[in-house]
């Protein structure tokens, strides 16, 4: 079937759907009434995505990649299928809005304060100086200083997309790399609100005094955070106590919807980017008790925009481009890639990180991301970069964010070959490793249980590091690029080398009692005010560990015991509910506090692990 065939084709489907759903062809349906606008190209949209987006997971891609890919199919260079490019972006711009706002709610205060060290001192070192020497080299060829600085620091930013999908994927966000990669990407999704500020004040410069428009451009922007931060913070807070205190799925809904789409309406008008104010109101909401479940409600919303908003820059890419430069479109990759890794590699290593995870950290995040489909499009947009070129760096970015897995194995093998020359001796902590670690988990004891609360840790993003006395365990986690590290708990200053002076709790897992023991007794005495859990074996060893100073336990026969008799007797028929409360009874009765005359309690490390 030909092309054009296919086009029609698709097209006719389009209409039908767009038929049943009462529309005509001009635009009203059977009784006359107006139509819900876009529907049509939202019908196309759903279909593709369905159809199309599958196959990029099956290979493993980014599903970035397949919106892109259904975009460049659908659009004006491919099928035409679709030809309001303009009027689906502008849908498409919620898209942003709410990925903004996910990374402010990501972006919690204490999360910034712990990696603070990475996050504003390597993390923005990244984005300054990969956003000097790609734009040197794009004034070199030929560009204006404005289209060079805002191609320089589009291209500098990585996938967040990309490498978090592979981290989580292959279990190496809690290892040294995940962490240091993490922070980089932190301060490039900072760095986001301020480039689209910079594009705004770029369109105004052929009208203005650009010193002026900065000027104006930064009050308001200050005005504008005041009164969200100072206004926000009290207000976001009161309403949602009240609408929980309805117990309203569908009114914490709305709320979550108005606090976006509020406060993204608000610094619109200020002649600010939305996308500022929805950032603003994820971070107000990321210091609040409802953040969780505000992430959970607005999780499918934001995918399915950003994936329309993908989708429309795909449409806006004329892939007919590759094929007519596919030399200069290879030069540009690999050229963006290399330049990007030696910088990454260089300012890593600098801050005292391994050679490894300097070159791990390198290569995963040396390709373009999805911000520089944001930052060109809007300066496309503004006449700041001239079509030709615009089309060039997206194409660019697109291929090069392509190859990121394949970047990632390359990293991976040459950890490889690095470790072979350590040989079979067990890898130590030195203390480099928890520099820049704030309020991390000490692990005690890597077995079946330390893996557990470590893979837990995890998936939260909270940074742990561990520490195991079996050599081969060790080499293998640490293989998978988990923070493991040979030592034993019970000496103060191996402790020290993990970050027990900065660290937010330590975790004793332990399956030797005696080990346990000195464990929990050397914490304590060497830290007084650190939370200690341990793992212990039965009632007995539980209040020894107390006595100790542990701050809660968990006797593992008895939670074992309590688990299997719950399954027992809901298997006879006990309904849960009542299940539940004869299994709490037991923990609130054998998880007695210490008695006070205890040393445990006297320093108010007496409680139990149930609370």
């Amino acid at each position: 079937m030909e092309p054009d065939t296919i086009a029609e084709v698709a097209r006719q489907a389009a209409d039908m759907a767009a038929g049943a759903a009462g529309m005509g062809e001009d635009g009203h349906g059977a009784a006359g009434h107006a139509t819900v606008p876009y529907i049509r190209e939202m019908l196309v949209f759903l279909v593709a995505s369905v159809l199309l987006v599958p196959l990029f997971r099956w290979f493993k891609a980014s599903p970035v990649l397949g919106y892109l890919f259904v975009g460049a199919i659908i659009g004006p260079f491919g099928f035409a299928i679709i030809d309001d490019v303009d009027g689906v972006a502008r849908m498409a711009e919620l898209g942003v809005v709410f990925l903004l706002f996910m990374i402010g709610l990501e972006l919690s205060v204490e999360r910034l304060k712990a990696m603070r060290t990475m996050v504003f001192g390597l993390g923005f070192a990244q984005v300054i100086v990969s956003g000097a020497v790609i734009g040197a080299v794009a004034l070199w060829w030929g560009n204006s200083v404005q289209a060079s600085i805002i191609i320089g620091l589009c291209l500098a930013l990585s996938s967040t997309a990309v490498v978090m999908q592979l981290l989580m994927e292959r279990g190496e966000f809690a290892s040294r790399m995940g962490r240091t990669g993490f922070a980089i990407l932190l301060a490039q999704d900072l760095a986001v609100v301020p480039l689209l500020m910079l594009v705004t004040i770029f369109a105004a410069g052929e009208s203005g005094h650009v010193t002026e428009l900065v000027g104006t451009a930064l009050l308001r922007a200050v005005l504008a955070v005041v009164v969200i931060i100072v206004a926000g913070r009290w207000l976001v807070r009161h309403l949602y106590r009240m609408v929980t205190w309805t117990q309203s799925p569908e009114l914490f809904m709305a709320l979550t919807l108005l606090a976006v789409l509020g406060t993204a309406w608000f610094t619109g008008l200020a002649g600010l980017s939305m996308a500022l104010g929805a950032f603003l109101a994820g971070l107000l909401l990321s210091e609040t008790e409802f953040r969780h479940q505000v992430e959970t409600d607005i999780e499918p919303f934001k995918g399915l925009l950003l994936g329309l908003f993908f989708i429309s820059i795909g449409m806006q890419i004329n892939f007919g481009v590759l094929a007519e430069t596919w030399v200069n479109v290879t030069i540009g990759v690999v050229g963006l890639i290399v330049l990007k890794f030696l910088i990454l590699t260089a300012l890593v290593k600098a801050f005292s990180l391994p050679l490894s995870t300097s070159l791990r950290t390198g290569l995963l995040l040396a390709a373009g991301g999805e911000f520089a489909f944001v930052g060109v499009t809007a300066a496309m947009g503004s006449d700041i970069i001239s079509e030709p070129v615009g089309q060039y760096m997206l194409i660019v970015a697109a291929v090069s964010m392509a190859m990121t897995p394949f970047l990632a194995d390359l990293g991976t093998f040459l950890k490889r070959k690095l470790d072979d020359r350590t040989g079979g001796e067990p890898i130590q902590a030195t203390g480099d490793e928890a520099r820049g670690l704030e309020g991390h988990v000490i692990i005690a004891g890597y077995g079946r249980v330390g893996q557990t609360v470590a893979n837990l840790l995890a998936d939260l993003k909270h940074p742990y590091m561990a520490l195991d006395l079996n050599v081969p365990r060790t080499r293998d986690c640490r293989s998978r690029g988990e923070p493991v590290y040979y030592g034993d708990a019970a000496k103060p200053d191996v402790l020290e080398r993990v970050g027990a002076d900065h660290a937010g709790a330590v975790v004793i897992t332990l399956d030797n009692f005696a080990a346990a023991s000195r464990a929990v007794e050397a914490t304590r005495e060497r830290w007084p005010s650190i939370p200690i859990f341990v793992r212990a074996w039965d009632m007995t060893h539980s209040d020894e560990l107390l006595k100790l100073g542990a701050t809660g336990v968990v006797p593992e026969t008895l939670e074992s015991s309590l688990q299997l008799a719950g399954q027992v007797l809901e298997s006879l028929g006990t309904p849960r509910e009542a299940v539940g409360d004869i299994i709490t009874r037991i923990r609130n009765r054998d998880y007695a506090d210490v008695h006070p005359d205890d040393p445990a309690d006297a320093t108010g490390q007496g409680k139990a692990a149930a609370e």
